[in-house]
């Protein structure tokens, strides 16, 4: 006997999250699941199904980012948002508008802009000062690893020139040893403890504005990557997700990564098992614990094998950035959580921190033996050719942001010149890892750059942003690391559900799978791999809900 569907798509093409291509398929979903494939879809339509017609478009599984920040991106959206801006102008013009517009704000607290719209990287105090607002401003980049602030919020913290860069950090100064007005890394927190955070109500806003963002993207699921106290975090963000499922508000499937505190030792390991306990529910469950190894390039934090090239001219300084973490610790604390069966997400962006990260899932590996968990590190920007093969023998998944691999301004300006020629050609290696067997899983770091998947899975085939795009370079950098665009939308759906250990209910289409589902405009595949980044969302579906549509839905 058939089964009543309730919602059925026929008639089109349809990418199944594992295979090579897409297939000409009916998909049929009863209950909130995928309940019937195929011929058998046409026996369970009745008058009370809803019928989506596939003709020119595809269905694929909902995108999952395995590496996303929607709270602090949904809350910069609702307030001062400079993400729109692309030069020093635009993002003083949106301050100006922020600040004239919230008048009753003590602070002006924002995020957005980006490293190479400032010489070296480094927007000064002096063009916030011009403003003339009176109040302390302290506004993060697009990446959080700094933070442009005004001569008051200098004053209020009590940075001057005889104020020492903190071991994680890095305070900008002049000839004359003056704070210019762009802290680095741990130096941002001499501000930002004293900024005003988010308050809950704000934080919830944030989550709900950024799932409706995410949807419109096709996304169905991602793994938050950092609940925690660092920058604008907040540890309230867990209190934002279970207002949400009390609220039957959060419509996404969402893995938590509990930050750990590098300032802290075990001791925090029973907070974030009563973490874990506390959230295990379908929509949002706690997992993991995310360890930030090392900084960025752009400002000389990121743990680099071999010094940064000098910034002024060739030869080489002392500088090779900065472990965060001790790396004998680090071993210690990933072998202790892995004995625990907590995932653990690295951030590594430089050669060393990666092999650091490596090294302790090894020790962990050494210690446990292979307990099951999926590990993984997240931006591999540089990453040593010997290390490739680790990934595979280690059980390590590379988690890529496939947008940030291309000439944009910050790689042409800032990157290349600071890691020079031969190490340029070391990153962001996505052939080489999936090449030597890494699992590969995908995600935007939004709001460091866009969460649309397509725009990352146009860079990851072709290496370029798209024409149209205000950075783009028509070179495409280091093409032989480009990824088939299979191996791009896995990356995106069944891989990240791996990541996520739901890969046995989501991220592909099959039958019991949860039916959370996008249909976009057009069949990639189909199309010049120049026009991936064209591809536009039609309709997002969550256990057969819909909680996206482009247009009205007809009833």
């Amino acid at each position: 006997m058939a089964v009543e569907l309730d919602l059925a798509f026929v008639d089109g093409m349809v990418f199944d999250g594992v295979s090579d291509t897409p297939r000409r398929l009916d998909v049929g979903v009863a209950g909130g699941r995928i309940a019937v494939l195929g011929d058998d879809v046409a026996a369970g339509i009745a008058a009370g199904t809803r019928v989506v017609d596939l003709t020119g478009r595809l269905l694929l599984p909902g995108l999952i980012d395995s590496h996303v920040h929607p709270v602090e991106a949904g809350v910069e959206r609702l307030h001062c948002d400079l993400s729109s801006g692309w030069t020093k102008e635009d993002y003083l013009r949106i301050i100006a508008e922020y600040a004239a517009a919230n008048p009753e704000r003590g602070w002006i607290v924002g995020g957005g802009w980006q490293q190479a719209a400032f010489a070296g990287g480094a927007p000064l105090a002096a063009d916030l000062d011009a403003l003339g607002t009176g109040r302390p401003m302290v506004i993060s980049n697009r990446d959080h690893h700094s933070a442009w602030v005004n001569s008051e919020a200098l004053r209020r913290a009590g940075i001057d020139r005889h104020t020492p860069d903190p071991v994680d950090g890095r305070i900008e100064r002049d000839a004359a040893g003056e704070p210019t007005g762009t802290l680095h890394e741990g130096a941002r927190m001499l501000v930002l403890r004293l900024a005003p955070a988010a308050t809950s109500d704000e934080q919830y806003d944030g989550l709900l504005e950024a799932q409706r963002y995410l949807h419109s993207f096709g996304i169905t699921g991602w793994q938050d990557a950092l609940i925690g106290d660092y920058g604008n975090h907040s540890a309230g963000i867990v209190d934002a997700y279970q207002r949400a499922m009390d609220e039957d508000r959060l419509k996404a499937r969402v893995n938590g990564a509990i930050w750990w505190e590098r300032e802290r030792g075990p001791e925090q390991i029973a907070r974030i098992l009563g973490l874990r306990e506390r959230f295990q529910d379908e929509r949002f469950r706690i997992t993991t614990v995310k360890v930030m190894q090392d900084g960025i390039v752009e400002n000389r934090t990121a743990a680099m094998i071999e010094p940064y090239v000098h910034q002024c001219g060739p030869g080489e300084t002392h500088d090779d950035g900065l472990s965060f973490v001790d790396p004998a610790l680090l071993a210690d604390y990933v072998s202790r959580l892995d004995a625990l069966g907590l995932q653990v997400h690295f951030h590594a962006i430089g050669d060393r921190g990666v092999r650091e990260s490596l090294d302790a899932v090894a020790a962990a590996r050494a210690a446990n033996g292979d307990s099951g968990l999926l590990h993984h590190i997240a931006h591999l920007q540089v990453v040593h050719p010997d290390d490739h093969a680790r990934f595979a023998s280690l059980g390590v998944a590379a988690n890529i942001q496939p947008l940030w691999a291309c000439y944009d301004p910050q790689m042409v300006e800032l990157n290349v010149p600071l890691l020079g020629a031969e190490r340029t050609t070391t990153q962001y290696p996505f052939g080489s890892l999936l090449g030597a067997g890494a699992h590969l899983c995908a995600g935007s770091d939004w709001p460091v750059t866009s969460p649309d998947p397509w725009l990352g899975i146009h860079v990851a085939v072709n290496r370029r942003l798209p024409a149209w795009h205000p950075d783009h370079n028509a070179e495409a950098f280091l093409p032989s690391e480009s990824l088939p665009l299979a191996d791009a939308l896995r990356a995106y759906t069944s891989g990240a559900a791996r990541i996520n250990g739901r890969d046995d209910s989501t991220g592909s289409i099959a039958v019991g799978y949860w039916a959370d589902l996008a249909v976009v405009d057009r069949d990639p595949f189909a199309h010049p791999a120049d026009t991936i980044a064209d591809t536009r969302t039609i309709e997002t579906f969550v256990a057969g809900e819909s909680v996206y549509a482009a247009l009205p839905v007809a009833s």
